[in-house]
């Protein structure tokens, strides 16, 4: 059974959403039993995902054939449709659920540092950057403005007498030896919140523009971009510049005042029609019940996204690849979504949120693909103390690949799960080797050949198999700490 909602409301796309789920139960005769969590049985999903390049030629025609996916661009409406006639050959019952997203586009973005001690006449250091999401218009001829760098929002605000009217750089490194120690994800998280709130508060006080150093953990010279804060009617110019140019400028700052000439021209247009692809693999006896398994399809538009996050739509794609060849069929339904709007906005996370939020108890666990597709080493949950012991027979399964790690913790906070999270429905995430992944996260180096064929098989592998424990568990894994602990 195949059904497509295009253009549906709403209100009658969320009732179709349940009634899938429940003709799904209606015919759960149709298929064989479930072989469960037989040990035998989740070897043969991890070794079948194993064998297969599927995903990695799916994600060889998602980022050659279609490219960067920013919300309402003509690549993000070409991945839907990819994905969803892809989940249809394999046999899912497809609905697309209508999302309204942020349609914004750069334009072109120069810098250069025209003022500064010592400068020989007639010459001026050119800085390398890129427009933030979000950001607000210079004039077509671009500003000039006494450039301003601070390092915290504490020292923004002590300064508000010289930002107002410059140009502000707020200049805090990404903490690589946290990466390598594993903790890339927090290092970026401390990173963000400047990036983010940054050029917010910077317009606040009457900035001109603002500027942030990227954040990434290798020095290519290349920029990072990323969604703000900033709110139509107060969008000033912003941008990321390379992390050598905020060494050039902190360098030239030493010597004495400096002034920057930047133009930055994106335009914020008004908002897009999108969708959510939303594919069922049926359940049998429990078939009302949901095992999300997840991704992001939209992406910057600086790069083709293979990282961020084709690899792990793919790899949560690639969950119902391997059932399918192997005529598994689980007793709770399993649903992979490759959400829209992750980057600019989640407003993709907040309609499937909308559309479930009176009936969480019925979506059993969601699992998440963010963070790259490096080698993964086991699994993050938000799960209870106790409820870590029924994962030994999954854990087991994994180890002769090296991903038989378990992380616990109160909340994952994922990009596009955190809403369901919030109402109890555990999260799950691959636990990988991330130390890397921001070396090439929203910068235009986030191509295929960043993907290593083996390790996205791994991912796959990993995915299926946690999809298929989920799916197949007696009784109640009990719901997300943050709810009920």
């Amino acid at each position: 059974m195949h059904t497509v909602l295009t253009g549906a409301p709403r209100s009658i796309l969320s009732r179709s959403i349940s009634t899938i789920v429940f003709g799904c139960m209606v015919s759960a005769s149709a298929f064989a039993a479930t072989p469960g969590n037989d040990p035998q049985a989740l070897a043969k999903i991890r070794d079948t995902a194993l064998q297969s390049d599927w995903a990695y030629t799916q994600l060889s025609d998602l980022t050659d054939l279609i490219g960067p996916r920013l919300s309402g661009s003509a690549g993000a409406a070409a991945a839907v449709q990819q994905v969803a006639d892809t989940m249809r050959k394999l046999g899912a019952t497809v609905t697309l659920q209508p999302v309204k997203v942020p349609h914004w586009v750069r334009g072109v973005e120069t810098a250069e540092i025209v003022d500064y001690a010592g400068r020989p006449q007639g010459l001026s250091q050119r800085v390398v950057l890129t427009a933030l999401g979000g950001s607000g218009a210079t004039p077509a001829a671009g500003l000039t403005a006494p450039l301003v760098i601070v390092k915290s929002f504490e020292e923004l605000k002590a300064r508000a007498a010289e930002v107002k009217g410059a140009i502000v750089l707020i200049d805090t490194p990404f903490d690589q030896e946290m990466a390598e120690r594993g903790l890339a994800g927090v290092s970026y998280g401390q990173g963000s919140r400047f990036r983010f709130n940054g050029p917010k508060a910077a317009a606040e006080l009457g900035a001109a523009a603002a500027l942030v150093r990227s954040i990434g953990g290798a020095n290519f010279r290349i920029p990072h971009t990323g969604a703000t804060g900033l709110e139509d009617g107060k969008r000033i110019p912003a941008a990321a510049v390379t992390v050598e140019d905020a060494l050039l400028i902190g360098r030239l700052a030493a010597r004495g005042p400096m002034k920057m000439h930047l133009t930055l021209t994106p335009q914020t247009l008004p908002d897009a029609d999108s969708y959510n692809v939303i594919a069922d693999w049926p359940g049998t006896d429990k078939a009302d019940e949901v095992v999300v398994v997840s991704g992001h399809l939209d992406s910057w538009d600086l790069a083709t996204g293979a990282n961020d996050d084709g690899a792990g739509i793919m790899a949560a794609m690639g969950v119902l690849e391997t059932l399918k060849k192997l005529d598994y069929h689980p007793r709770r339904t399993i649903r992979v979504i490759a959400w829209m709007n992750e980057e600019n906005g989640g407003r993709g996370g907040q309609a499937y949120f909308d559309a479930n939020k009176n009936t969480l108890l019925k979506q059993y666990a969601a699992i998440e693909m963010d963070s790259g597709a490096g080698r993964p080493f086991g699994i993050k949950a938000s799960v209870g103390p106790k409820a870590e012991k029924l994962f030994a027979p999954l854990l087991a399964s994994l180890q002769p690949i090296g991903a038989n790690a378990f992380t616990r913790r109160d909340a994952l906070e994922t990009g596009d799960l955190h809403r369901l999270e919030k109402g109890g429905v555990p999260s799950f995430e691959p636990l990988v080797d991330s130390h890397s992944y921001f070396h090439y996260h929203h910068t235009p180096a986030d191509t295929l050949d960043k993907v290593d064929p083996e390790n996205l098989k791994r991912n796959v592998a990993l995915m299926s198999s946690l999809a298929w424990f989920l799916a197949n568990i007696d009784g109640e894994i009990g719901r997300a700490p943050a709810q009920d602990e």
